[in-house]
């Protein structure tokens, strides 16, 4: 039982420590952000994943991967279309 009560009181702790996705760098993580600040502070369309793509070298789903990372730990919101928005950093 005391086991079962440990448990239970770790479990909302362990579900706040999001991490990146698998294979992903700090490196790779700061770049994100560089490169989306640098076209807007939002992903939405082409027009923006195309350069963000050459900025990081990263490809398109390690790009969604990132962003869906980022509005899991609230440094991203969701826009109507689909799209993120960087919410930390110069696009605060």
């Amino acid at each position: 039982m005391r086991r079962a009560w440990a448990l239970a009181s770790v479990l909302p702790f362990l579900a706040a420590c999001t991490l990146p996705p698998q294979g992903v760098t700090k490196d790779d993580l700061a770049a994100y952000d560089a490169a989306v600040t640098s076209v807007g502070c939002t992903l939405e369309t082409d027009r923006q994943y195309l350069p963000v793509e050459l900025q990081t070298g990263l490809t398109r789903e390690q790009l969604i991967e990132i962003s869906q990372y980022k509005l899991a730990v609230e440094e991203a919101v969701s826009l109507e279309n689909g799209g993120v928005k960087l919410v930390t950093g110069a696009c605060a």
